[in-house]
């Protein structure tokens, strides 16, 4: 059975609610709170014969940690998490050229929230991170993510590399990002069956994740800083290759 972690947040409780309420076992909502929000959450676990407990803000901080909760929580035995055989079904179901966000160790949860959230809103139908070395689905990613990580299929795997070669063998074209890449992602086509990798913050894409990418793009720079956020440019990414697709 999976643990049960304590989601918050007005967006992802109710994602959670809508998609997964069996999982909830718990809710927990800002006694001070009455507005329509939270009574289409309250109603959604009316619906699904959840406890509700009422209780104070002070209570709801030191349950979710002191983090922005917005003045709900669930308690939630959602995993949300596929390995490689649901994904290679999942890919087998599509009828429409596959569309994934693979993520080379991206270890900072606001930062996997987002991606997530960019994912959801550009179509993509996968997205995939090594097991270790890299940050899972949390709290605060849930959070970040406003509903994504209910929505997007999150993929982790054992080997990394072993999975970009699959991904290859099934005839999915893999763009890697880096700052050195003579060709920007403007210039390269993103049509078709497509794995947009990114790499993690900081050192970006791991040695051998490069060296398994059909094609290395760069995004273009016009100003002091050299680099990007890996969320910010997973978001330009993935939209430039949407605008494509389209």
């Amino acid at each position: 059975m999976a643990d049960k972690q304590i989601i918050y947040g007005l967006h992802s409780v109710q994602a959670l609610l809508e998609k997964d309420p069996a999982s909830v076992s718990m809710l927990w909502v800002d006694a001070g709170r009455h507005d329509k929000r939270i009574q289409t959450i309250l109603g959604l676990a009316k619906q699904a014969s959840i406890s509700n407990h009422k209780v104070s803000r002070e209570e709801l901080d030191r349950l979710c940690g002191h983090t922005q909760h917005q003045g709900v929580a669930a308690e939630s035995s959602a995993g949300g998490v596929w390995d490689e055989e649901q994904l290679y079904a999942r890919l087998d179901e599509l009828t429409e050229a596959p569309f994934l966000l693979i993520l080379d160790g991206v270890t900072d949860p606001h930062n996997l929230g987002a991606c997530l959230r960019s994912a959801d809103g550009a179509g993509v139908h996968a997205v995939i991170t090594p097991k270790d070395n890299a940050c899972g689905l949390n709290g605060t990613v849930r959070k970040v993510a406003s509903g994504a990580a209910e929505s997007v299929p999150f993929v982790q795997v054992t080997n990394l590399a072993r999975t970009l070669k699959n991904l290859k063998q099934r005839g999915i074209w893999l763009v890697g990002t880096t700052g050195n890449a003579d060709q920007d992602l403007f210039q390269q086509d993103l049509t078709g069956p497509l794995g947009m990798v990114m790499g993690a913050e900081g050192q970006g894409m791991r040695r051998q994740t490069a060296e398994l990418c059909d094609f290395l793009v760069s995004l273009p720079m016009q100003g002091q800083v050299s680099s990007l956020n890996v969320s910010v440019s997973t978001g330009i990414c993935l939209y430039e290759a949407l605008r494509q697709r389209r």
